[in-house]
């Protein structure tokens, strides 16, 4: 491949690469490069896939809130399938958590979104739940299955439409800076750009250091997966996506089988993420202690990799030291739900524009996701709960 010229290039076509690219790509000459085969091979393609107003922490909270109109009523033409399905997702504590229930319902945004619920009713929702299990439970009616794989092609679709080049096989060797333009040496080929967008994933802090820029101290996070057969003799489908309050492990109805986690958050150096018998296991005893469920046969078997910065929000914006080196990074498990959001945002910024007015509306402060906000405060900001934060 001889060198493109470019206007902006993006590293890394999963779900924030594509959402930005499709963003900027009816201004501007883009060009996403992706080192695997596909895009949204590593964390984009094992996403448990489900969008709820009230996962994450304050900042993920209002990106989602904005992405919310996207998922339910998207541009004509972006997809020929629905983004969502509504599923809901019901939070259960046992009797020792119920304190931990009660501070997380009250939350503005929580609360506006949720309805408590008996265990009576609970397991009158998801009939497996174990009798005396549930103490308390939590209710989001409107949280919904996504359909990932066509939200990732409408967006790619969109940046083609523009013109914008989608690269797969294209691992970065080397970036460098030559008069204001930046050169991104890759195993196919150079590309040349003013500005490049690191969305590598678990990999930006690598992107980072070929370019010189100092780490943001990504950390990748094994999350578990598996597919197990449903009941006999209870209707599934419409079950809701069941939660320990804590996020010990959560299942919910996924063709026609059950999906579990134990919702493990194991630290790893960027890979192929690959199960591990071990956290299986524990996905199983979780599961069976809070339901009847009896799991004698697992089907399939996954992981994937949550990458964050100490404070668990994302990393949107120039780089301090570094002209033209953009950060769209530490997405955590929210990427997905976040994207239409997201990938506005990051295209206001990139261009220096003002950000939309409806994210703002949410109270969220771009300052706040800024590469540079660690340095400026003296200190990491502390992590908190994906479902409790403030």
């Amino acid at each position: 491949m001889s060198a493109i010229e470019s206007d902006v290039a993006i590293i890394g076509a999963g779900i924030a690469g594509a959402s930005v690219a499709a963003q900027l790509s009816p201004g501007l000459r883009v060009v996403v490069l992706e080192r695997e085969h596909q895009p949204g091979y590593h964390t984009t393609g094992r996403s448990a896939a489900i969008f709820s107003e009230i996962y994450g922490n304050a900042r993920i909270r209002a990106l989602s809130r904005a992405s919310r109109s996207f998922f339910f009523e998207p541009p004509a033409g972006f997809s020929d399938a629905p983004l969502v399905r509504k599923r809901g997702s019901l939070f259960v504590a046992r009797a020792d958590q119920v304190d931990r229930l009660d501070a997380f319902a009250t939350l503005t945004e929580v609360a506006a979104a949720t309805r408590r619920m008996s265990e009576h009713e609970a397991r009158a929702l998801v009939p497996v739940l174990r009798k005396g299990y549930v103490a308390a439970a939590l209710y989001e009616p409107e949280a919904s299955d996504m359909d990932v794989h066509a939200l990732l092609q409408g967006y790619l679709r969109g940046m083609r439409r523009h013109g914008g080049k989608l690269v797969n096989d294209a691992t970065v060797l080397g970036l460098e800076n030559v008069d204001g333009r930046w050169h991104v040496h890759t195993t196919v080929g150079d590309v040349r750009a003013p500005v490049i967008v690191n969305a590598a994933g678990a990999w930006v802090d690598r992107i980072a250091a070929l370019a010189g820029a100092e780490p943001i101290g990504i950390e990748p996070l094994r999350r578990t997966a598996a597919m197990v057969d449903a009941p006999s003799g209870f209707p599934t489908a419409d079950w809701p996506m069941a939660i320990d309050v804590d996020e010990a492990f959560y299942f919910k109805p996924d063709t026609g089988q059950i999906l579990l986690s134990p919702a493990d958050e194991t630290p790893s150096p960027p890979c192929d993420a690959i199960p591990e018998d071990w956290d299986i296991a524990v996905a199983v005893d979780r599961v069976e202690a809070a339901t009847t469920l009896q799991i004698t046969h697992v089907r399939r078997k996954w992981a994937g990799l949550r990458c964050f910065v100490p404070d668990r929000s994302p990393v949107v914006g120039y780089d301090q030291a570094l002209p033209g080196f953009f950060w769209l990074a530490a997405l955590g498990g929210y990427g997905i739900q976040t994207a239409p959001a997201m990938g506005r945002l990051a295209a206001a910024l990139i261009e220096q524009r003002r950000p939309p007015d409806d994210i703002l509306a949410t109270g969220l402060e771009p300052s706040q996701l800024t590469p540079g906000r660690f340095a400026l405060t003296g200190a990491t900001e502390p992590a908190y709960s994906d479902w409790r934060s403030q």
